[in-house]
């Protein structure tokens, strides 16, 4: 993990992996697990800890742009109906509580690991609208049982959904953070709020799965070449990249198109590294910036975006 950052001509693809759900922290990151070893890589992994209720964002199918994504990506059978109805019809379980295990063995198997949430849908749902105590307060009651599972406090976090703000940024500095991976943008920068200077920010710079898949013809049988031509693509420009998977959907649905992808990915000179790799020794070399919150194509409503002032 003390790794010295990767040279400029390399290669390198910075691999974080979100676990929003239980059947995602219980099923999908073991499998991932087994792949990310048989490939002989490690990457990010940020845990949802708390209460799963993601079911409870069948309300948005009422959104046109998020039933379109839902659509798109085969929802139901991507990521199944124990997922989709999470938290409506039972209470959702507490994911650390039941499967700390999984978040030890990650740990154990030399993968980083850090905060995703406390709980993912109230998070994706209702941030814009959490005062800043309560935003504080969701993070830390995450942060605490994180840190109880593992025997020490996460050092890195990235928030459900890329739903951040200033408000957020500022937040999460109370904690012992030493970066974030809170918005999508093309470069690594230190967030400069008011003349606040808060930890690196480590933006994820390459589609998902569910903002790729059925969009300009992409499907199961040409994702992979396409992330890839775009991985390229990033590298030749001199371009950071930053590439989110989901325990749910390569962990589990997509595990062997996933499997495919790193293979394929090996033979064309492709290294995968945890985030914390792509870090310089001295941060301060990084430059300053801030973010802003607009859309992003392929999901519904405003994410966290890097600003760039051209």
């Amino acid at each position: 993990m003390n790794a010295p950052a990767p040279s400029a001509a390399e290669n390198v693809v910075g691999l974080r992996v979100d676990v929003d759900t239980f059947r995602g922290t219980r099923d999908g990151v073991p499998g991932l697990l087994a792949v990310l070893k048989k490939h002989d890589i490690l990457a990010t992994f940020f845990f949802s800890v708390g209460p799963d209720n993601m079911g409870r964002h069948l309300w948005r199918l009422l959104k046109p742009a998020f039933l379109l994504k839902m659509l798109r990506s085969n929802a139901a059978s991507l990521y199944g109906w124990d997922i989709l109805l999470r938290g409506t019809l039972w209470p959702g379980p507490q994911i650390g509580r039941k499967l700390g295990r999984v978040m030890r063995d990650t740990a154990a198997a030399g993968h980083e690991v850090g905060l995703h949430a406390w709980d993912h849908h109230r998070w994706q749902a209702r941030m814009e609208t959490m005062d800043e105590q309560t935003l504080y307060e969701d993070i830390r009651k995450g942060v605490e049982l994180l840190t109880d599972i593992l025997g020490e406090a996460p050092r890195c976090s990235a928030v459900a959904g890329w739903k951040a703000d200033d408000r957020v940024l500022l937040q999460k500095d109370r904690f012992p953070f030493e970066y974030n991976s809170d918005c999508r943008g093309s470069g690594l920068f230190r967030p400069l709020i008011d003349g606040v200077e808060c930890a690196p920010q480590i933006p994820v710079t390459l589609p998902t799965y569910d903002e790729l898949i059925g969009i300009e013809g992409i499907d199961n049988r040409n994702y992979n070449e396409r992330q890839l031509q775009l991985i390229e693509t990033n590298h030749r420009q001199g371009m950071l990249n930053v590439l989110t998977v989901h325990a749910e959907a390569e962990g589990i649905a997509c595990a062997g198109m996933f499997d495919a992808f790193l293979a394929a990915a090996h033979q064309r000179g492709i290294r995968f590294v945890p985030l914390r790799q792509l870090l310089p020794g001295d941060i301060a070399s990084l430059p300053a910036g801030r973010v802003v919150e607009a859309p992003l194509p392929g999901r519904e409503g405003n994410v966290c975006w890097q600003y760039a002032a051209n």
